[in-house]
């Protein structure tokens, strides 16, 4: 099974050249979501983080509770560690279940959509790593639009890794300033060289045509 790993900070239109790539037909595991999977009432996460940090990191619910998760960013960087490592473990474990269950089906491709690029379980699995990039006063006005606050975005930008970390790491590294018809001709373009050249099916972005021809 040929993977593709999408990544790249905040507001730089990851997930959206993800949703491309599943308009082309290939499975799509978004570790975003998986990661509130794992942290909702009752989720895998959830009895690991309440025996090692009490009901402060619980909602009445028993969700976790994102707002203390953000304050602990603030106050101890280690607990954060330990936190974000729980719900790694989790998230990963199941995304393993899943690529297991796309390999009985026979799946010829699949994409990860993951933020952070760790080693374990993300770069080490994938056969291709893309970078999804902008320039940061354009992820500024993205993320302000999704209603987040300016501060809180600055911030969230300025703990995330740098361009340079990303392009060591990155075979395609994209630069999404532009339109979303110009990131679709990018998706179409790594498709083309990557799927096309390997013989795996996929659906053109640009035409209703399967490729490649058989």
């Amino acid at each position: 099974m040929f993977i593709i790993g999408i990544t790249g900070g905040i507001g730089s239109g990851k997930s959206t050249f993800a949703s491309l790539l599943h308009e082309a037909g290939l499975p799509v595991i978004d570790a975003d979501q998986l990661s509130h999977e794992m942290t909702a009432a009752n989720g895998p996460s959830m009895k690991k983080i309440g025996a090692i940090f009490g009901n402060k990191m619980l909602q009445q619910d028993g969700s976790l509770n994102r707002k203390a998760m953000a304050e602990l960013a603030f106050q101890d960087k280690k607990a954060l560690d330990l936190l974000s490592r729980i719900i790694h473990e989790d998230v990963f474990d199941r995304m393993d279940e899943i690529i297991k269950d796309l390999e009985k089906q026979r799946a010829a491709s699949l994409v990860l959509d993951v933020p952070i690029p760790v080693e374990h379980g993300f770069l080490d699995r994938c056969k291709l790593i893309c970078c999804i990039w902008a320039d940061d006063d354009i992820r500024l006005d993205r993320l302000v639009k999704r209603g987040l606050p300016a501060e809180e975005a600055k911030r969230r930008m300025a703990v995330q890794m740098t361009k340079e970390d990303y392009k060591k790491i990155s075979h395609y590294f994209i630069m999404n300033n532009g339109s979303l018809e110009d990131l679709r001709g990018e998706a179409e373009k790594l498709l083309q060289e990557e799927l096309a050249s390997r013989g795996i099916p996929y659906r053109s972005l640009i035409s209703p045509q399967l490729l490649p021809a058989p």
